[in-house]
């Protein structure tokens, strides 16, 4: 077995371009983060130096993986901590008409309507009625997959479609 620097070494020759770029898109070209990501992902494969004895297509393959997996787990541990329990939920303010939130529907249902039918579906299943992905996917007749990747894009599609109308996050 190779000592774990020269395996490092090789695995920094053959895979690091195509891992940066990776973790660049991934954390939507902010490089901060991405340099985070990839580092994060070589110490890993420092300590599992086991998988980098394997082909060169299956060290890729897992380094991509532990990055991706990575990010999730940061954009889920952001996630959560925006989020707040029922017990949490601010009270509203009485003294506002209303009639901002009111515009704000409107907008946001004209975007909405600028989704493909397959899109506008799934958003409707998961996020109006609340349906679970299983339950959405039995409800629309199509494969669990299709419904992660359909509300993935379709999450897209709409914030690309508000910041067309001038709605900022």
């Amino acid at each position: 077995m190779p000592e774990p620097a020269v395996l490092m070494e090789e695995l920094y020759d053959e895979h690091a371009t195509a891992l940066w770029f990776l973790c660049l898109r991934l954390t939507g070209h902010d490089r901060g983060r991405a340099e985070d990501v990839v580092q994060e992902t070589l110490l890993r494969a420092w300590r599992n130096t086991h998988v980098l004895e394997r082909p060169p297509g299956s060290v890729r393959a897992w380094l991509f993986t532990v990055a991706r997996n990575i990010v999730i787990d940061e954009w889920r541990t952001h996630r959560s901590e925006r989020e707040l329990s029922m017990a949490q939920v601010p009270e509203s303010d009485d003294g506002a008409d209303g009639t901002d939130g009111l515009l704000l529907s409107w907008i946001v249902a004209d975007a909405v309507m600028q989704l493909s039918p397959e899109h506008r579906g799934v958003l409707l299943e998961c996020y109006y009625r609340g349906a679970s992905v299983a339950e959405a996917a039995r409800r629309l007749g199509i494969p669990v997959g299709t419904v992660k990747s359909r509300s993935h894009y379709a999450l897209r599609a709409l914030a690309l479609a508000l910041e067309e109308m001038g709605v900022s996050p």
